[in-house]
């Protein structure tokens, strides 16, 4: 169901672009955001500072985009995101705060400090290179190009990246001998 959730802004943003066009799929994505994260507050009586970043972009540079009529802002907000992320992750690592740890290091007991290191630095890479690609498609692809990206294209991209996550994680966890959720015989 939160996949669900978190997907809906996007999607709904998606069919108002079909329908009615950049500037009232715009406005439908501000107001599906800001229901989604009442819905998460309601829901966990706390909001995901992931989603507080998104929300907060998905403001800004759609609010810009509404007020000076100009698409180009919300063509950026994917990159803008992305690229924050990036900086948060790299960050995080000048200050050992791993946000990657942080997030996945209760779930992964007995994962060394090597292996969320490693997982930071290809989610540094793939936030930057997806960042990139969607700069290089807003700009270089008419608007309805982008829009079926940004879906498309960057829901593909976040899954498969997703998937070889879960394989490099697999393999950490037989190196280190690590076994989660299995019965031992």
């Amino acid at each position: 169901m939160k996949i669900f959730l978190d997907f809906l802004p996007v999607l709904l943003f998606f069919i108002a672009f079909k329908i009615y066009g950049i500037y009232i799929a715009t406005a439908v994505l501000i107001v599906a955001s800001i229901l989604h994260t009442g819905i998460q507050y309601l829901r966990n009586g706390k909001v995901d500072k992931m989603n507080l970043a998104t929300l907060g972009m998905i403001l800004l540079f759609g609010g810009i985009t509404l007020l000076l009529q100009d698409e180009n802002f919300i063509k950026m907000k994917p990159t803008a995101i992305n690229y924050l992320f990036a900086l948060l992750l790299i960050g995080g690592s000048f200050t050992k705060q791993n946000f990657i740890e942080r997030m996945l290091g209760d779930k992964l007991i007995g994962m060394p400090s090597s292996v969320f290191k490693n997982l930071n630095m290809m989610w540094v890479f793939f936030f930057l290179t997806a960042g990139s690609i969607n700069y290089y498609v807003a700009f270089h692809y008419s608007t309805e190009q982008w829009v079926n990206f940004k879906l498309f294209g960057l829901l593909g991209m976040t899954l498969v990246f997703a998937l070889f996550q879960g394989v490099y994680l697999y393999f950490a966890a037989r190196k280190y001998d690590l076994s989660f959720g299995e019965e031992e015989e």
